[in-house]
């Protein structure tokens, strides 16, 4: 159980430490620019996407659905609360400066970026059929292809 939560406030934690990379970036780099601003945060989106395919491919192979998707929703939650809440606050600016829209906005975003991620990362897996369901059931056929069938007799 306390591997567990080392692995979700670890990989939470990468989620957040990219969020920071790109607000500082932003901040640092191309203060003013707006579009530059848009392609660091296209950028952050995509990063958190694969962070997010790779960790449903590593856990989806060995556990069951139901039991690392709370997990993943444990990281993205903890994630996206640290992002919108702590994140502007590492810049100088505050969580609800751009307004209520950017607030929220940010928030989906995030959310629709880790669930692409999430999506794409285990439907691969399951196209491959390396996921934890499709080995169990390839374990089974052949464990019953290997016993001897039973002659009944009338």
């Amino acid at each position: 159980m306390d591997k567990r939560w080392r692995d979700i406030g670890v990989i939470a934690g990468v989620l957040f430490a990219v969020n920071v990379v790109a607000r500082l970036t932003t901040r640092f780099g191309f203060d003013g620019d707006d579009a530059a601003a848009d392609r660091v945060s296209l950028v952050m989106f995509v990063v958190i996407g694969l962070i997010l395919a790779s960790v449903a491919v590593r856990w989806g192979r060995s556990r069951p659905l139901a039991a690392w998707a709370a997990d993943v929703a444990a990281v993205v939650l903890v994630a996206v609360v640290l992002t919108v809440l702590v994140g502007p606050l590492l810049v100088g600016n505050s969580p609800f400066s751009g307004g209520a829209g950017t607030f929220f906005a940010q928030i989906w975003l995030y959310l629709l970026a880790a669930g692409i991620g999430v999506l794409i990362g285990y439907l691969v897996l399951t196209a491959l059929g390396l996921d934890h369901r499709s080995q169990q059931l390839k374990r089974y056929a052949e464990v019953k292809a290997s016993k001897p069938r039973r002659v009944v007799r009338r």
